[in-house]
């Protein structure tokens, strides 16, 4: 090996070593941009999106259907995806029109694209229906909010202009066409336009808890031995009795587990319901009213729900805490409930209750 033939070597190595990290800062360079670009994407952040939750999107004039799916999903309404999927299969996306819509987080493909389709409504009012409340109250309220009489509202219900496939066939007996509706009306804000109707309310109310139900796993109906309606029931039971998050699927248990036994449920809120719903503590003397609801004196469940009930308390009715709870009752002021499997434990739970000033 020359001296000459080395130091051509020490060269040509130069040269390679250069190439290649240019070569490698290209590829960087490229890398980036198209990380950046979207194109290469590291693993993806997760974000957890609250299930009907109301959120606002604006589509712009102009906008495309691309676009307007992309800005969809953004908002966490469905994933832009499903959307230019549909849309592109119903050959609609030249119809969507531009404006503001006020959503849901989690809605169906179909549901958006309609919507979109049909354009923006024009709200100027905004009505609330609370959770927990008898189809009276509900309506009462409605029509104070509205300003529209409340036996229109009372009308559309008995009268049928309403419908909803939660609804039975028939009324049970000792049911009227008002209470059938127990229950069947999701409590949430809706936007309403000057112009909309009683009837119109209450089905946007009945249908948004068709949607909701519809979404619930019916998966342990069959073992639990309930029907969607007999959940709705239950529901409602725990709707009025959980104070806290926690204690609804531990209040469930303590219904299936009642139910299976044979015991009556014994619930103060169906003695509140029976006997009209008028506040303040339950008596002896309420124990014994004649009614279908007043589960102190009738085996199973009442006839109807008793409330309106958010999507948590059907959650919890379609899917109990496995429990060998028999009992609770009320044992902090923040309305969380102490659970017992035996009467002696109960009682004890009771007089406890009572010394830390939560009972009477």
């Amino acid at each position: 090996m020359t001296m000459e033939t080395t130091k051509r070597d020490r060269i040509l190595i130069r040269v390679l070593v250069a190439t290649m990290l240019l070569g490698a800062g290209v590829v960087a360079v490229f890398l980036l941009g198209r990380l950046l670009a979207g194109a290469v994407t590291a693993a993806p952040l997760t974000t957890t999106i609250v299930l009907g939750t109301e959120v606002t999107v604006e589509v712009p004039n102009g906008a495309s259907a691309r676009s307007i799916a992309a800005s969809m999903e953004e908002a966490g309404v469905v994933p832009a995806r499903d959307l230019s999927r549909f849309v592109e299969e119903q050959g609609v996306a030249s119809q969507l029109k531009p404006g503001t819509y006020h959503l849901e987080t989690g809605m169906r493909p179909e549901d958006v694209t309609a919507r979109l389709v049909a354009g923006p409504d024009v709200f100027n009012q905004s009505v609330i229906v609370l959770e927990g409340v008898t189809v009276a109250s509900a309506i009462e309220s409605l029509a104070e909010q509205t300003g529209k009489p409340v036996e229109d509202f009372a009308v559309a219900l008995r009268d049928e202009w309403v419908t909803s496939a939660l609804l039975p066939a028939e009324a049970p007996g000792g049911v009227d066409e008002l209470a059938r509706w127990e229950g069947l009306l999701y409590p949430a804000r809706y936007e309403i336009g000057e112009d909309t109707q009683p009837r119109e309310i209450l089905q946007m109310m009945a249908d948004e808890a068709v949607h909701r139900v519809n979404d619930v796993d019916s998966s342990r109906f069959e073992e639990l031995g309930v029907g969607t309606y007999e959940v709705l029931i239950v529901a409602s039971l725990i709707q009025r009795e959980a104070g806290v998050e926690e204690d609804r699927p531990l209040i469930s248990s303590v219904i299936y587990n009642r139910l299976d036994q044979g015991m009556p449920l014994q619930i103060d809120a169906t003695v509140v319901y029976a006997r009209g719903g008028s506040p303040g503590r339950v008596l002896a003397e309420d124990l014994e009213i004649d009614s279908p609801w007043n589960t102190y004196l009738i085996a199973g469940l009442p006839p109807t729900p008793i409330s309106t009930v958010q999507i948590e308390s059907v959650l919890a009715a379609a899917n109990p805490a496995t429990t060998d709870f028999l009992f609770y009752v009320l044992a902090s002021k923040d309305g969380r409930h102490g659970f017992s499997e035996t009467y002696e434990e109960h009682q004890a739970k009771i007089e406890q209750a009572k010394a830390d000033g939560v009972l009477p």
